[in-house]
């Protein structure tokens, strides 16, 4: 493993590469919209994230400046003890060494992982999906452009140009040292990758996200949550797709009527399960597997649940594990719905669409872990790191 290059030096990498993003603007939304010419756009999800407008430029380089006055990730002691004997043992942390991300269609991949990867002092190789090809190739360049001014090797940064077959070839046998693999995409693609991976790998991207509307709930909060964590972006994983009503719910057909409504003035596709069999402009399920599935599309499913031990019992057959809310005015109700869900964020009165490393504080993120190792949920800056142990005596045995 190569040593880590020093904070200032990753700082100023990091500095330099968000000039360079700034200066070559039109360059980038050119190379970009070969990919989009290039791409069918059957895909509204996929299509969403594979485009690069103004604003995702100024998200690249608000997230590179932010990491670069991030406090550095390594080193940092999170634990010591002092031996009976004498011998002083600490633990900190350190980087894992080489860490491969494999991602669909985002170019801004290329730039938020990669810059989290980074500065955390690991090294990074890319591999991105053939959608976004134009995209990456001309990041990845403007990556060497920085590290080659700070007299830093251009291999802390890799772009891998491999097809299915050659990535597969590389993760059964690496051609270096690998550490940890990083999958963001569909659920193809992440089981693709652990078939294949013979080391570490954190899943990332899956949800199928849920709400729960208690009899106790505020409807027009119910509403807005809904609507929000549904329309304001289908690509994202943190979506909702699923809603469970509250069958005691008060006001209940009113209350669906106008989500129905609202639903479908942005175009939703209402699904719904047998107990709500006969709501207007919507169509009953075909089949239970329905449940399991995150849509990534104008498409959403409500059902009906007794209470709220059968709504927790429910989003743990089906979801995701990425993150489930409930709406409700009663506390204690929340805290037993929060404490009781297996999901890596867990939210009351609040859209599922926070759960993101910008919102949650951490600055960016690599990726959301649905995994319980070894960092659940947004992975972020001070996470992207393994710890080490530290032993300093003066001859002792045992």
């Amino acid at each position: 493993m190569s040593k880590p290059l020093d904070i200032k030096v990753r700082n100023a990498v990091l500095t330099t590469m968000a000039r360079l993003i700034s200066i070559e603007k039109s360059t980038l939304l050119e190379a970009n919209q070969k990919d989009l010419n290039g791409y069918n756009g059957e895909d509204l999800a996929m299509a969403d994230r594979l485009k690069v407008d103004k604003s995702k430029i100024e998200g690249m380089i608000s997230a590179l400046e932010k990491l670069a006055n991030e406090p550095d990730p390594l080193g940092i002691e999170r634990f010591s003890f002092t031996h009976e004997n004498g011998i002083r043992v600490s633990n900190k942390t350190a980087p894992f060494g080489t860490i491969l991300i494999i991602y669909e269609s985002r170019p801004d991949v290329t730039i938020e992982a990669a810059g989290i990867t980074f500065k955390s002092g690991n090294k990074i190789l890319l591999k991105g999906g053939k959608e976004s090809f134009h995209s990456n190739l001309f990041l990845v360049d403007l990556w060497h452009q920085a590290l080659e001014e700070h007299s830093c090797s251009s291999d802390w940064v890799t772009y891998l140009q491999f097809n299915r077959l050659q990535t597969q070839a590389f993760l059964e046998n690496p051609s270096q040292k690998l550490d940890l693999i990083v999958p963001r995409g569909g659920e193809k693609l992440i089981a693709f990758v652990k078939e294949h991976a013979t080391c570490p790998v954190i899943v990332s991207g899956r949800g199928n996200n849920f709400v729960y509307v208690d009899t106790e709930a505020d409807l027009q909060m119910a509403l807005d949550i809904i609507i929000n964590g549904k329309t304001s972006k289908i690509s994202a994983c943190n979506a909702l797709d699923k809603v469970l009503i509250s069958r005691d719910l008060p006001r209940k057909q009113e209350f669906l009527q106008h989500l129905t409504q609202s639903l479908k003035k942005h175009n939703v596709e209402i699904l719904t399960d047998a107990k709500l069999e006969g709501l207007e402009g919507t169509s009953v399920i075909p089949h239970e597997k329905v449940w399991y599935e995150e849509f990534l599309d104008y498409k959403i499913l409500i059902g009906q649940v007794p209470d709220l031990n059968e709504a927790v019992s429910t989003i743990n057959t089906y979801g995701g594990g990425h993150s489930a809310v409930i709406v409700t005015n009663n506390d204690e109700k929340a805290d037993e719905f929060m404490t009781s869900v297996d999901s890596a964020a867990v939210y009351h009165n609040a859209s599922s669409r926070f759960t993101d490393g910008g919102q949650f504080g951490l600055g960016g993120e690599l990726a959301i872990s649905t995994d319980k190792l070894h960092q659940r949920g947004p992975i972020g800056l001070q996470h992207l790191v393994t710890n080490k142990w530290y032993v300093k005596g003066n001859g002792q045995v045992r």
